[in-house]
């Protein structure tokens, strides 16, 4: 494959599933298959499904680096105020597939179903190399939910992100998604970043309104992870993790929380819910 230098048109931002431009012809990119490697970077693919209400949030997501491959899910219970998780090696107890999720584990049984749409996506340069990936927001998630045995009908928005790149030996980025309800009753969804995807224009960042999809400027996370320029967030349960694989490194934080102040655009928040997360990854 020839190096991403030499190829024009990148960033590219789109509808996943319309035309790219001929430019981008030579990049291997989804729906087709992606090499396992690009030069000497092996491939960091994922899809995670986020999703969050006011009375339970949770996530489930499928990540592969090279050959490894690692699955996670987690469930906040908002009224009960507890969180359970677990992460496991190879696939275990998580599937995901186009429009389902499900975890079948010992102490918690998911299945959800997902009204998923094309997505936003977006192809940057990553170091060198290049990433792809494709984001929905606010998409309609329902189903039903098993917690020691006692069954919940469950429905709340999500964010879905797909991403398959071949990201430099040390990455890191902060990362914000959610949905929510503007203060004018418009239905919100937003996905922001720093550090990965996020050139000034034709980024991975945004924000939709009634389901319409708009690209947002840079924005600058608080260190605290206490909020994303006039977002404010108020953490609840943290999910963290460290590992250390020789080859692979990994150290990141994603508490789950509720949301305030204006998303990117202006937009005022009457209630929102989602994650922050910070990630520093040697792979």
């Amino acid at each position: 494959m020839h190096s991403i230098v030499h190829v024009e048109g990148l960033p590219y931002r789109g509808t996943f599933g319309r035309p790219r431009p001929p430019a981008l012809a030579e990049l291997a990119l989804p729906p087709g298959a992606m090499p396992s490697h690009h030069g000497l970077r092996p491939l960091k693919a994922w899809r995670y499904v986020g999703v969050y209400g006011p009375e339970l949030m949770l996530c489930v997501a499928a990540v592969r680096v090279g050959p490894a491959r690692q699955a996670f899910w987690a469930v906040w219970d908002r009224q009960a105020q507890q969180l359970r998780e677990r992460t496991t090696l190879g696939r275990g107890p998580v599937r995901l597939e186009h429009g389902l999720a499900r975890v079948l584990d010992r102490d918690v049984q998911l299945e959800l179903r997902l009204e998923e749409s094309a997505g936003v996506e977006s192809v940057c340069r990553a170091d060198g190399s290049y990433a792809w990936t494709r984001k929905q927001g606010g998409v309609r998630a329902y189903g039903r939910i098993v917690v020691d045995g006692r069954p919940r009908v469950f429905e709340a928005g999500a964010v879905i992100d797909d991403t398959a790149a071949y990201y430099a030996r040390h990455t890191h980025w902060h990362w914000a998604a959610g949905v929510g309800v503007a203060q004018d009753g418009r239905a919100v969804a937003w996905n922001l970043v720093s550090g990965v995807n996020d050139p000034p224009r034709s980024s991975e960042r945004t924000v939709w309104v009634d389901g319409e999809p708009h690209e947002v400027g840079p924005c600058s996370f608080a260190d605290d992870l206490r909020g994303v320029d006039s977002l404010r967030f108020e953490p609840e349960a943290v999910r963290e993790r460290r590992e250390n694989l020789l080859l692979v490194r990994s150290s990141y934080r994603q508490p789950f929380g509720s949301f305030s102040g204006e998303l990117p655009g202006g937009i005022a928040l009457a209630e929102g819910y989602g994650v922050m997360e910070e990630h520093d990854a040697w792979w």
